[in-house]
């Protein structure tokens, strides 16, 4: 049990640097079409979310219930967020009368 946490941490921190890496060397031309794929993405994570955290007649309120709203939630702030970013980056792209 304890060799398979640790390789799940192995993962985790393999992942998080990677994306980091990635993230870090996308130009700026090319972030809002990268955000609009990642709020598409999100908006399927919250389907999923909101599936998982349905309350069944069995457990009306255990672990998956609170881990569903809790991805629910997280995923609806990346979506806003995203629509907050690309609709700024938007904004600089007008002309100004």
């Amino acid at each position: 049990m304890n060799a398979f946490i640790l390789l799940e941490i192995y993962v985790f921190v393999l992942a998080c640097f990677a994306g980091f890496q990635l993230i870090s060397k996308v130009p700026p031309t090319l972030h809002t079409p990268l955000m609009s794929g990642s709020n598409a993405i999100s908006g399927i994570t919250i389907l999923g979310a909101m599936y998982v955290a349905k309350v069944s007649a069995e457990a009306p309120f255990g672990a998956s219930t609170i881990f569903g709203m809790l991805a629910c939630a997280l995923a609806m702030i990346n979506v806003v967020g995203g629509f907050a970013v690309t609709e700024r980056m938007m904004r600089m792209f007008k002309k100004k009368d």
